[in-house]
């Protein structure tokens, strides 16, 4: 059921809580929410990562949907990330606003790129209607990142917006209802600490990279207010 004149949107969780978020956030979805939400809304999760999809004739009820980073490759093959490209797709044809990604994604050729990150905004990008709520776009942003993947070639039809000295495509945007993030402006500080902790525990990440990502988040504050105008 919508309450008339309410806002609603959906939050397609592509990871799973780790057990920090879990006891200081209570999951995720209050992340993402306390980043990207406001007054007089409704949010609904579905955990995409363990099959749970909006079914298609509820897709029109919702104003727009969100989709979070994952650890896993989104060109895999499993048959959950196959079900999510198909979802997104047919969110793109119905005109649905999403924030995700998307284009050709693999390995970064430089390695993984973790901690706080200067993204430079394109001069002169077209109009986008998920930034009218900005009364004037920055020229740069500081975003948290974590990600070893990143996109190769941007969706047919997408405009780049935002880039950096490790990542060609930080941001871009497809007509006025797709934006695309390489960074994980949901994240917090904290968060990203604990993440930096367990990926040094498991090996996935040496102690420089972890020693160097430390650094930048002392050295800086994120951008976050910006994100809550979007």
């Amino acid at each position: 059921m919508r309450i008339e004149g309410e806002k609603r949107y959906a939050l397609l969780l592509a990871a799973r809580d780790s057990d920090y978020v879990k006891k200081v956030y209570g999951g995720y979805f209050n992340v993402f929410v306390a980043a990207f939400g406001g007054g007089g809304e409704r949010w609904d999760l579905f955990r995409v990562v363990d099959g749970e999809f909006p079914s298609m004739n509820e897709l029109h009820n919702y104003d727009g949907f969100v989709v979070s980073g994952s650890p896993y490759d989104a060109y895999g093959d499993d048959s959950w990330i196959l079900e999510l490209c198909f979802l997104l797709q047919t969110l793109d044809a119905m005109q649905k606003k999403v924030l995700a990604f998307g284009g050709k994604v693999g390995k970064a050729y430089s390695g993984w790129d973790i901690g706080l990150r200067k993204v430079k905004i394109v001069k002169d990008f077209s109009s986008c209607s998920f930034l009218d709520g900005l009364d004037e776009f920055p020229p740069a942003l500081s975003i948290i990142e974590c990600h070893q993947d990143e996109v190769w070639e941007v969706p047919a039809g997408a405009e780049v917006i935002a880039f950096s000295d490790k990542t060609g495509v930080e941001m871009f945007a497809i007509g006025d209802n797709i934006l695309g993030i390489q960074g994980h402006p949901e994240y917090t500080k904290d968060i990203l600490n604990n993440l930096i902790d367990r990926l040094l525990t498991n090996d996935a990440i040496e102690k420089g990279i972890a020693e160097d990502a430390r650094l930048k988040l002392q050295a800086a504050e994120p951008d976050r207010k910006c994100w809550e105008r979007i």
